[in-house]
């Protein structure tokens, strides 16, 4: 099974615990050594691309340190902002704006995936931005 992990500085022994109490279930996936592990935007990008989509995805939101609380609009994060047009500054939603648009392009099912992000706003909007592309194909 190939699982892609993206975090900018956890790992996913970091996560075992907490995701436990989160997901509801004995999670042994984050304690299994055979992760791939991608720490922003470009190289989500590049693993997907040269690899192809993976079985599972487990995201983070905050790739980058500070930058989400600059683009907060009325406790909404404005992924549309000028602070994001770099790479280096997307988030784990952008990616998984990305990874929708690999599924549609390609005609492919979404990997299954958990979001282990400690931000609750940015859990909610990655979980609900996949949850509906699943609910509508």
């Amino acid at each position: 099974m190939k699982m892609l992990f993206l975090d900018d500085f956890r790992w996913p022994i970091d996560c075992a615990k907490y995701m436990h109490a989160k997901l509801g279930f004995d999670n042994i996936l984050y304690v299994n050594p055979k992760w791939h592990i991608v720490r922003s935007y470009p190289e989500f990008v590049e693993w997907i691309t040269k690899n192809g989509l993976p079985d599972l995805i487990s995201f983070d939101h905050d790739l980058a340190d500070g930058h989400y609380h600059q683009n907060m609009q009325e406790g909404n994060i404005n992924y549309d902002s000028f602070d994001f047009n770099e790479d280096y500054n997307k988030t784990g939603y952008h990616c998984a704006k990305f990874l929708i648009e690999v599924c549609l392009d390609q005609n492919l099912k979404l990997p299954k995936f958990f979001v282990h992000s400690m931000n609750p706003v940015g859990t909610e909007n990655i979980q609900s931005l996949l949850d509906n592309f699943n609910n509508k194909r």
